[in-house]
């Protein structure tokens, strides 16, 4: 028998975006770049998002977001730690929609979720590198909110 899958919260993200890049149609969908210009990490670990990264999504013809976004934060004790977050974004096209134009919707009716990976050479973090992570995100006009939980 194989161990019992759970999930403990470990802490949020917040990723403050910038404006939209889009390179257009690449012919398997439309290519946007999402710059991420600060934030802040709340929770079992505290600290800053740098002001630099991006969001680098594809928005598939049914409005399917797949997303894979690199950056990092860096704690309050001053490690640095850089993020490779990658997921899906899909809800009622319509929602989806509103939320490209940057109008209000309520995170619940929008399937928001991600796998982060970290990576860091502190010591006190390593175990960011030594386990599984899923988050459950929600998208804002200016920022993106990622609760972070770690499978144990």
């Amino acid at each position: 028998m194989t161990p019992t899958l759970e999930t403990k919260y470990v802490f949020t993200i917040t990723a403050h975006i910038g404006n939209v890049t889009s390179a257009g149609d690449i012919g398997t969908g439309v290519r946007r770049i999402i710059p991420i210009v600060g934030g802040e990490v709340k929770g079992t670990i505290n600290g800053k998002v740098l002001p630099f990264g991006a969001d680098f999504q594809i928005i598939r013809p049914n409005e399917l977001i797949e997303l894979e976004a690199k950056y990092a934060f860096e704690t309050d004790d001053g490690a640095t730690v850089y993020v490779e977050n990658k997921g899906l974004r899909f809800g009622p096209v319509d929602l989806l929609q509103k939320l490209k134009r940057g109008e209000p919707v309520d995170p619940k009716l929008i399937y928001f979720r991600t796998v982060p990976k970290f990576e860091t050479g502190h010591e006190k973090y390593r175990w960011l590198m030594e386990h599984i992570f899923v988050a459950s995100a929600a998208r804002h006009a200016d920022r993106v909110v990622i609760d972070v939980h770690q499978v144990m």
